[in-house]
């Protein structure tokens, strides 16, 4: 159980850093001309892999919900990060996925580019909130399974 908890909460963690420098960048990269966004797009070459511990988050989230099936609260916590997880996941595919293809992967520009730009920079940021949310509820999961300190020996064995 700790070890799926704490893989809860790494890879939450993992999967909220790229989401994290999206919101963080946002405000800069929409005040950019266009020529310049396009060159700044390039930094994200490869990000794709942060695809992977995401998946890993959702599934270890859901998990732990699975696992914690006689602590309701922590269990409903630990769906709840699940779900905001997949929540995160459905925004990519709705809207920054389709900007994505729109421009190939910001090398082409077409007409509509502002409008792709704003699509894809809000996407990644309600992306970043679903899963800074996904972590909170992870963290809270967590902590309300953990036995009350008055229930753990000086050895760090639960009381029976």
């Amino acid at each position: 159980m700790q070890a799926l908890a704490f893989l809860a909460l790494l890879l939450t963690a993992i999967a909220l850093v790229p989401g994290g420098a999206h919101l963080a960048s946002l405000p800069n990269k929409m005040r950019m001309e266009r020529d310049a966004y396009f060159v700044v797009q390039q930094v994200y070459a490869g990000w794709q892999l942060f695809g992977v511990p995401l998946i890993g988050a959702l599934l270890a989230n859901l998990g732990l919900a699975i696992a914690l099936r006689g602590a309701r609260p922590a269990r409903t916590l630990a769906f709840a990060a699940a779900l905001t997880l997949a929540a995160s996941l459905a925004v990519f595919f709705a809207w920054t996925f389709p900007a994505n293809q729109a421009t190939a992967n910001w090398t082409t520009i077409p007409a509509n580019w502002e409008a792709l730009r704003r699509q894809w920079e809000l996407a990644h940021a309600a992306g970043a909130l679903l899963t800074l949310l996904a972590f909170v509820c992870a963290a809270l999961a967590v902590l309300s399974a953990a036995p009350p300190r008055s229930q753990v020996r000086r050895n760090g064995a639960p009381r029976i």
